[in-house]
């Protein structure tokens, strides 16, 4: 007999739901608090059964999913997003009795919307990428809050403050003593990172000179050490991805569409991913506008077209089908080549010219003559359809040309009467139907 269980966690409590499929019967706890402990302890009064388990991926699964594990439960995780998607668009009141209830019903059903579980030393490798990526940011932060500070008290733009000179030019600054406080505190935040980031870089690019997994990315041109790894920890196995498309949705990197039901700009990327990700992607497709890139060509049009800056994310996407494709060709046992996309001779849609259109298009053909049908009621062919089948001789279709309006709206009580027209080129009189 197997148990389908439904978690839905919370940093207080986790509320838990599960049906004996044996028996059909549904039982419910609550797991306070959410530590190890707690569920190590509400895992054990199911020693010896089968146990099939859905949580989603929020902060916190992964104690959870170890200690399921340990006892031998199969796992799901469910993308949140994607699984709230499922309810449907009618406004309920949700719980958490009613999320761990939904999770093992779509769980049941086949329907649940499963995310990919690292092993446990990508997991270590994703949280120092994630780490240096956040301090990288702070330190980007701490230097625009510099310049900020420079220019708002007027004076000159210069790059490159970190470096000797730098420093010396900053430091000669006629700021008053507000603005050189703010300076002073984001310097030093600056130099308290650079401690913390640098044994960090020299880790991160020792695990990618050994570690095969780092390799296979590095032979594309323009991915170092530093983003090897990070694509590494954040794509994981790139072959789960049944296609290229579906990576470069992964990272965040698709154009957005209209939406009818969500307010959301179309042509613009969507960013729903890793930000590790994208910044290795994105740096990566930094170099393509070198003249030795294989990419050189495609980043000189796209610049020419949208601009560097816009370009940039077109040869990440890019980069990031070229990794997918050299996966699966070294999955399937091939060789391990430079994965680039070849200029397309051909686009993909034709250009249509405004104008008239062509002579082979799906207009009907002109007939002339004062018998003309209409394009509503005929056919290219000139034949007009028939609805009714009828035997014997076609009867004669008499043409009405007459303008003929329909009666005014009248109470149900009241029966219309028969309006005629002056005929205009048949001898037979029209009478307008009022049902028609």
């Amino acid at each position: 007999m197997t148990i389908v269980v439904g978690l839905d966690r919370r940093r207080g409590q986790i509320a838990g739901e599960w049906i004996a499929t044996g028996t059909c019967e549904v039982q419910r706890t609550r797991v306070s608090p959410a530590d190890r402990a707690a569920v190590r302890e509400f895992l054990g009064r199911f020693g010896g059964q089968v146990l099939e388990v859905a949580l989603e991926t929020r902060t916190g699964w992964r104690f959870v999913v170890e200690e399921l594990r340990r006892v031998g439960a199969e796992v799901h995780l469910a993308e949140p997003a994607e699984t709230a998607g499922l309810r449907g668009p009618k406004e309920r009141a949700t719980g958490d009795r009613a999320d761990a209830r939904h999770l093992w019903e779509l769980l049941m059903v086949g329907r649940l919307p499963e995310s990919w579980i690292p092993p446990d030393h990508i997991l270590d490798v994703r949280a120092r990428v994630r780490l240096r990526h956040t301090l990288s940011e702070q330190r980007g932060e701490c230097q625009q809050r510099i310049q900020a500070t420079l220019y708002h008290h007027g004076s000159p733009q210069r790059r490159a403050l970190m470096t000797g000179d730098g420093r010396r030019w900053l430091g000669s600054q006629p700021l008053p003593a507000t603005a050189r406080e703010t300076v002073t505190v984001a310097v030093v935040m600056i130099d308290a990172l650079d401690r913390r980031l640098a044994p960090l870089d020299k880790e991160l690019r020792a695990y990618a000179r050994r570690h095969k997994g780092c390799k296979a990315p590095m032979v594309q041109y323009g991915i170092g050490e530093l983003c090897a790894v990070t694509i590494l920890a954040e794509l994981g196995d790139c072959t789960r991805f049944s296609s290229s498309g579906l990576a470069v949705k992964y990272a965040g990197l698709d154009i957005t569409v209209h939406q009818s039901d969500q307010r959301r700009s179309a042509g613009h990327l969507s960013r729903q991913g890793p930000a590790a990700l994208r910044w290795a992607l994105f740096e990566a497709a930094q170099s393509a506008c070198r003249h030795g890139s294989p990419d050189h060509d495609y980043d000189g049009q796209a610049a020419a077209r949208l601009g560097h800056n816009r370009a940039c994310p077109a040869v990440a996407r890019k980069a990031a089908q070229a990794l997918l494709s050299h996966a699966a060709r070294t999955r399937r046992g091939g060789t391990r080549t430079r994965m680039t996309f070849p200029a397309r001779d051909k686009p993909f849609l034709t250009p249509i010219s405004r104008g008239r259109l062509p002579a082979g298009s799906c207009r009907h053909q002109p007939l002339d003559g004062p018998e003309r049908p209409s394009g509503r009621n005929a056919s290219p062919s000139g034949i007009t359809p028939t609805k009714d089948h009828v035997a014997g001789p076609e009867p004669t279709r008499v043409v009405d040309r007459s303008k003929a309006r329909r009666p005014r709206a009248q109470a149900p009580h009241h029966r219309p009467r028969a309006r005629t027209t002056q005929p205009n080129r048949s001898s037979t009189p029209t009478t307008a139907d009022p049902d028609a």
